[in-house]
């Protein structure tokens, strides 16, 4: 088969959101004469009803070939394989009655992706659903209507734990951070290390391992060597701290991420065939994740003025 993202074949008003895909011998092949696919733009956090999971099942089923995949790199659901009179009939239902848009693709923003957040995370340094959900409503003539040299990802990650990957998937990530101090609970830190509280939040707790070590599980672990016992009392050198949270995954009723939060904004992440995987890196250190986010879309549209003129 060949396919492609958009230009061949779509809905009106969009150049995005349908790759067009022809079989080559459609007389040999006639069930696949035509199998598009159509990517449909996710819910913030992928959260789902079953009722509402039923009610894509079914539209898929009877106007495409049932076949998805939840979810494609990008994020979005993904409809495999339906024809071309099908595609206006699917846009039509799913923008009317389920209230649910096209995503992004081709040389466009792609849909905006993030984690599960402050809804259900204690490590989230940030709001991912709303800024998500605030990006995606800004930027729609970026994402359905392809004017870009080449396609552009926004990726949004509570913590540096980096759930959706965004740092080595997003052309512009954005990982909740914190710029003070880790916060301790000296009693729980005793707790961990006399065994009465499991590690990794219980995790292993079926393993025998032996007792908790907070040297060569915690410390010889840290990337910084910023942390330290002196006599009964950890301690950390803040400054010197890189936010990887092992310490924290490790210890969560001991350590908890600090109260002065926002989010750091990398750029540049992507996995040529040839090169390999490339993290994305450091634009903006430390800025506030706040409504209306005037300082996060001014380095947007800043770097996309540039990117328009030299992106490839």
């Amino acid at each position: 088969t060949h396919w492609k993202h958009g230009g061949i074949v779509g809905v009106f008003g969009y150049g995005g959101g349908v790759i067009g895909r022809y079989c080559d011998q459609p007389q040999k092949f006639p069930g696949v004469a035509h199998f598009h696919t159509m990517r449909i733009n996710q819910p913030s956090g992928k959260f789902y009803t079953a009722e509402y999971l039923r009610k894509l099942c079914d539209l898929w089923d009877f106007r495409g070939s049932g076949i998805t995949n939840m979810h494609g790199s990008t994020g979005d659901i993904i409809f495999l394989g339906t024809t071309t009179p099908q595609l206006e009939e699917i846009f039509y239902e799913m923008t009317h009655t389920l209230k649910q848009d096209l995503g992004g693709s081709g040389s466009n923003l792609r849909t905006p992706s993030d984690c599960i957040g402050s809804a259900r995370c204690e490590f989230a340094c940030y709001d991912t659903h709303a800024l998500c959900y605030h990006l995606t409503q800004e930027y729609q003539d970026e994402l359905h209507r392809p004017a870009f040299p080449y396609k552009f990802k926004f990726k949004f990650d509570g913590c540096p734990n980096c759930c959706v990957a965004s740092i080595a998937r997003a052309d512009m990530s954005y990982i909740g951070t914190w710029r003070d101090d880790i916060r301790i609970d000296q009693e729980a830190v005793a707790a961990y290390i006399g065994g009465e509280i499991p590690p990794n939040g219980g995790a292993h707790s079926g393993r025998d391992w032996g007792p908790f070590d907070i040297q060569s599980e915690i410390f010889d672990n840290c990337p910084t060597d910023c942390m330290w016992m002196e006599g009964d009392k950890l301690m950390i050198d803040n400054k010197e701290c890189t936010r990887c949270m092992h310490c924290i995954n490790a210890m969560p009723r001991a350590l908890r991420i600090g109260n002065d939060r926002g989010l750091s904004i990398l750029v540049g992440a992507k996995a040529p065939i040839l090169d390999g995987a490339q993290m994305g890196s450091m634009l903006v250190p430390f800025i506030k994740a706040e409504e209306p986010y005037d300082a996060i879309k001014e380095v947007i549209e800043g770097i996309w003025d540039w990117w328009m003129e030299e992106g490839k």
